[in-house]
């Protein structure tokens, strides 16, 4: 390789941009979520939405890819997919997930655990509806994490779908749809000088109640 070790390890951020103290926490952990995505929209940062997915499957060895946010309320998270990719899979087999929020400009990261369900079918539909047409006709042309011959096969295939469904509405697949992640933990994490980050967690409580504590960096 041509990067040097001690290159790799030399490099270094220190962190002193905010802090994150026990009076910034609020009552549920979706309220301070709020206001820092609201901060990162804020400031410019490139697709705040952007989210590791992290899935294991039943021989627990897990597996993780960004995708994108596409809402959050009390609730939970929203992600959208193919029900046949590997995290699909993956979560009809174990169907607990954990997420993670980087936005590196605020020094800043967010990590979420908790169960996933599948939303309604009307959610996924009416969400899928709202995508460019480009993103729809996307959705049926891959068959996500199948191997395939090559990039050839994917413009053919999209080819042949813009032709079809030409002048008409498209149908969304079956195996296309949304699923939510319910939290029973959120880690809201601020970059702090000489490594001592902020760490707040939120665990949810047996009557659904939320509370906090602080975590050593």
């Amino acid at each position: 390789m041509s990067i040097d070790k001690k290159t790799i390890q030399n490099l270094r951020q220190d962190y002193r941009s905010a802090s994150l103290s026990e009076e910034d926490a609020t009552e549920s952990p979706y309220q301070l979520f709020e206001k820092w995505f609201t901060e990162a929209l804020k400031a410019e940062v490139l697709e705040p939405n952007a989210m590791t997915v992290a899935t294991c499957n039943t021989n627990c060895i897990p597996s993780a890819r960004i995708v994108l946010l596409k809402g959050f309320n009390e609730d939970g998270f929203v992600f959208y997919t193919n029900y046949e990719s590997q995290k699909g899979k993956e979560i009809e087999q174990n169907p607990y997930a954990a997420l993670v929020f980087f936005w590196g400009d605020l020094e800043r990261q967010v990590r979420v655990e908790g169960v996933v369900e599948k939303v309604s079918e009307e959610e996924s539909s009416n969400y899928f509806h709202s995508r460019p047409r480009g993103s729809q006709l996307g959705a049926l042309t891959s068959p996500q994490s199948e191997t395939i011959p090559n990039r050839q096969f994917l413009a053919d295939k999209l080819a042949k779908l813009e032709k079809e469904y030409e002048d008409k509405e498209i149908t969304k697949p079956e195996n296309w749809g949304g699923y939510r992640v319910i939290p029973n933990r959120i880690e809201f994490w601020q970059g702090r000088s000489n490594r001592l980050h902020d760490r707040l967690a939120y665990v949810q409580e047996k009557d659904q109640s939320w509370k906090f504590e602080r975590l050593a960096p």
